[in-house]
C-alpha cells in the first residue's frame, strides 16, 4: 500500500478511537470533530501499533499495491479461505509456462449450477502489459468477501442470488515480463501476447465472417455457431483453449473482458461485416442490448461520463463513451464475438484508462472511478426474462431454443432446462422449442424500472416426427461432441514446447478417430472405403 494511503488509514483509526473515548458531557458538534478529551476517570493507557490499528475480522482493508503472480494467487487463497462459505478459487487451466489460471468464485452454493441462478464472469489481463483489470479484479475479490461479511446488504444481496468467477489473469506469462521494466515503465507492447508470442484477443476462432455471410440467408441461425476446422490447422495458445472449454462449461450470461490504452466501453462485432473496412459500424441482432450494458458501466464512471474533451477517452464523448468495435477498429478472433456467437454470454470490452502499466500511487482512484461501475454490470444479470422449460411430465429439457421475435439471436436451456435471456425493456415476442416438441410462443412486457428477470416458463408437448422428412437427426451438440477441443487437458505442463495441433486432431497410440463410432453405426450404408483406410493406419 502507498504511505499516502496508509497514513489516511491511521489518521482515521486514531480519530475513532479519541471519538470513542469521548467524554459524555462533550457537545456533539465538538465530538464529530473529534475535538474532546476523555475524562480522568475514561483515561486509559494504549499502546498503539500498526497492527492494532488494522481493522479487525471482518474488515474491507485493501493493499491498493501491484501484484506479482505468486502474491496474487497467495491473494486469492487467503480471500476464499476467509470466506469459505461463499468463496472458492480453482484452476481452469495452466498458461504457456504452466501457470494456473486461477479463477476465484463468490455464490451461495460455490463450485456448482444453481437452477436459475445466473452467472457472470470478468477476465483480466489478457494482454499482459493491460495490468489495471488484474489488480482490480483482486481488489473486487477482497471487496465482496468483507463486505459480505460485514453485512453489506447490497453485495449479500448480490452473491446469494448470482454466480460470479473473476480470472484476474489471462496471461500471467505476458506479465511477467512486462512487469520486468516496471509500473509507469513499460512500452505499448511488452508483454502484451503470452509466452509462445500470441495475442490471445486474436487467436480465438474467427465466426464473425461467417455471421456477416449468413445474415443473408433469412433462416439462418446466428447463435452457437461451431468452430470451424481449419481453425484447428493454426496455432492456438492454452491459454485460449482453456477460457473456450471454460466458457462451455459454465452457462455464463454476461461478461466483461478488463483492458487498457483507452477510456471507452465497446461491445460485437469487432470484426467489420465489409473485410476492407477498417472502421465500420457491425452491429450484432443484441445491438440494443448491448448498447444497455456499456451504457450501464459508462453511467457509473465518473470519468467516462465526464463531458470533458480533453480527458482520456474523451473523443468518444460524442458516442456516450461507448463504442461498437468494429466502427472504433475492426479485428477478427477476439474473444468478445466468438462468446457471443458460440455461446450465450453477452461480453463488453471494458478500456479501462490510458496508461496499460499505472504506478501504484494511481491505482487507488482507478479502484475508485470502477467500483461501483464493476457491481452496476454484474447486477445487469438480473435483466430481461428467465425461466425453465419442461415437458408435460415436469422434466426440464435441456438444448431447448428460446427466440425473440426480430432478434435473430437465440439462446439455449441448460442441463436443468434453465435459461436467461437479456432483453430491453417493453413488449416482445417470445418463444421456445426443442426437437420433438411443440412450440409455444409469449407475449410479455418488460416495464423500464423493472430491476430483476420477469419469470417466464414453458411446458412443450411431445410430438410425433415421425413423418417429416427427416426421421433422424444428428444432434445440435455433435460439433462439441467430436470438437478436437474436448481432447485438450487445460491442465496438462505444456513445458515449453509448443503442443502439436495435429496431435490432438489424428488418431495417436492406435486411437480411432472421433468420427469413427458415428460412420461405423450407419450398417449398409457406412463409408468402408474410408473406414478400411483408417484401419490400415492403425
Amino acid at each position: 500500500m502507498s504511505n499516502c494511503r496508509t497514513l489516511t488509514l491511521l489518521l482515521g483509526a486514531l480519530l475513532a478511537a479519541r471519538h470513542a473515548h469521548c467524554s459524555p458531557n462533550c457537545p456533539p458538534g465538538d465530538r464529530a470533530l473529534g475535538r474532546c478529551m476523555p475524562t480522568a476517570e475514561e483515561r486509559v493507557n494504549i499502546d498503539i501499533t500498526p497492527e492494532d490499528l488494522l481493522p479487525e475480522n471482518p474488515s474491507t482493508f485493501i493493499q491498493f499495491i501491484h501484484h506479482s503472480y505468486s502474491e496474487m494467487v497467495r491473494v486469492l487463497k487467503k480471500t476464499a479461505a476467509k470466506c469459505s462459505q461463499i468463496s472458492k478459487t480453482y484452476s481452469i487451466g495452466r498458461s504457456y509456462e504452466g501457470k494456473d489460471l486461477l479463477v476465484i468464485e463468490f455464490s451461495a452454493n460455490p463450485g456448482q449450477h444453481e437452477v436459475l441462478t445466473p452467472e457472470f464472469r470478468y477476465i483480466g489481463n489478457m494482454h499482459g502489459n493491460e495490468v489495471v483489470g488484474r489488480e482490480l479484479l483482486i481488489y473486487l475479490a477482497q471487496f465482496l468477501c468483507s463486505e459480505y461479511l460485514l453485512g453489506n446488504s447490497r453485495i449479500q444481496t448480490l452473491i446469494n442470488t448470482t454466480r460470479i468467477h473473476l480470472l484476474p489473469s489471462m496471461n500471467p506469462d505476458g506479465y511477467e515480463h512486462a512487469a520486468e521494466m516496471g509500473a509507469g515503465y513499460n512500452g505499448w507492447t511488452n508483454g502484451r501476447q503470452n509466452a509462445q508470442n500470441i495475442d490471445l484477443n486474436r487467436n480465438f476462432p474467427d465466426l464473425t465472417s461467417e455471421a456477416h455471410k449468413l445474415i443473408r440467408m433469412p433462416l439462418a441461425r446466428l447463435d452457437h455457431m461451431p468452430i470451424p476446422e481449419s481453425y484447428w490447422d493454426g496455432k492456438i495458445a492454452p491459454e485460449t483453449k482453456a477460457v473456450m472449454k471454460w466458457m462451455r462449461s459454465i452457462p455464463f450470461v454476461i461478461s466483461g473482458s478488463l483492458h487498457g490504452g483507452d477510456l471507452v466501453i465497446s461491445y460485437p462485432y469487432d470484426f467489420s461485416r465489409h473485410p476492407l473496412e477498417e472502421k465500420m459500424l457491425s452491429p450484432t441482432p443484441d445491438e440494443k442490448v448491448f448498447q444497455l450494458l456499456a451504457k450501464t458501466y459508462v453511467a457509473a464512471h465518473p470519468m467516462m461520463s465526464d463531458k470533458s474533451t480533453s480527458r482520456c477517452g474523451g473523443n468518444f464523448n460524442s458516442k456516450g463513451g461507448i463504442i461498437n468495435g468494429a466502427e472504433w477498429y475492426s479485428f477478427s478472433g477476439g474473444m468478445a464475438d466468438f462468446s457471443y456467437l458460440h455461446t450465450n454470454c453477452f461480453e463488453l470490452t471494458l478500456e479501462l484508462g490510458c496508461e496499460k502499466f499505472p504506478t501504484e500511487d494511481e491505482l487507488y482512484s482507478i479502484w475508485q472511478n470502477n467500483k461501483e461501475a464493476m457491481l452496476g454490470l454484474i447486477e445487469m444479470v438480473h435483466r430481461g426474462i428467465k425461466g425453465i422449460v419442461k415437458d408435460e411430465y415436469g422434466n426440464p429439457i435441456k438444448k431447448a431454443r428460446i427466440s425473440v421475435r426480430g432478434i435473430r439471436h437465440d439462446i439455449i436451456t441448460g442441463e436443468d432446462g434453465d435459461y436467461f435471456r437479456l432483453l430491453i425493456p417493453g413488449s416482445h415476442i417470445v418463444s421456445a422449442e426443442a426437437f420433438g416438441y411443440s412450440r409455444v410462443t409469449k407475449k410479455i412486457t418488460l416495464p423500464a424500472k423493472m430491476l430483476k428477470a420477469g419469470r417466464v416458463d414453458f411446458v412443450l408437448q411431445r410430438v410425433d416426427v415421425r413423418n417429416r422428412k427427416f426421421p433422424k437427426v444428428i444432434p445440435e451438440d455433435i460439433y462439441e461432441r467430436f470438437d478436437p477441443l474436448d481432447r485438450f487437458d487445460p491442465h496438462a505442463q505444456h513445458g515449453g514446447a509448443e503442443p502439436s495441433e495435429g496431435d490432438e486432431v489424428s488418431s495417436r497410440n492406435g486411437e480411432k478417430p472421433w468420427w469413427w463410432s458415428y460412420f461405423s453405426m450407419l450398417g449398409h450404408n457406412r463409408p468402408s472405403w474410408l473406414l478400411k483406410k483408417n484401419e490400415n493406419k492403425m
